[in-house]
């Protein structure tokens, strides 16, 4: 099976309902062009607004229906508010079960992934697109490339799209800012 999968375009906020901004919206249209032609099996989102409308362009032009699954909602670091939050976040790579006040563990996010994940491969899904966050992406690729951590994560962009071929465990970056 083949993950196609997609960071969301550029939001306005970190909050659930928050939108894309008008770079973001232009972004998503970009994305739709750039993903024309490739089928897939299911598309998948983000329960988010920002997800959901990054790919609201692909999926009207391909007459795609958009799933939701809470599963690939972003992680949240803690419910506190955290000044420290990038230090905070680059701990949580490498200590995986460090967990902050209402917050998940990297080793829960994996759970929650690897559950997705097997859930497709139970479909007998060949190719899906999901859509999903910055950190919850970074976590879903270290599944496959055990080197792909915080570093990463900083490098990611808004929009971004990885493939990944579970049997294969090949990650592979499709999108060029």
């Amino acid at each position: 099976m083949k993950i196609t999968a997609i960071r969301h375009c550029k939001a306005e906020g970190q909050e659930s309902n928050a939108p894309l901004t008008a770079e973001g919206e232009q972004q998503a249209k970009e994305l739709a062009v750039f993903l024309e032609g490739q089928d897939f099996n299911c598309v998948i989102s983000s329960p988010f607004k920002r997800a959901i409308d990054t790919i609201k362009p692909y999926a009207e032009l391909n007459n795609r229906t958009i799933k939701v699954d809470e599963r690939l909602a972003e992680r949240i670091l803690s419910i506190e508010d955290d000044p420290n939050w990038r230090d905070n976040l680059e701990r949580t790579y490498k200590e995986e079960h460090l967990k902050f006040p209402g917050g998940e563990s990297t080793f829960e996010a994996k759970q929650r992934i690897t559950s997705f994940i097997n859930d497709l491969q139970a479909k007998s899904y060949k190719s899906v697109l999901i859509v999903t966050h910055g950190n919850l992406l970074s976590l879903m690729i270290n599944l496959y490339d055990s080197s792909f951590g915080f570093k990463e994560w900083e490098l990611l962009s808004n929009p971004d799209v990885f493939l990944i071929d579970v049997l294969s465990k090949d990650v592979s970056k499709l999108w060029v800012s």
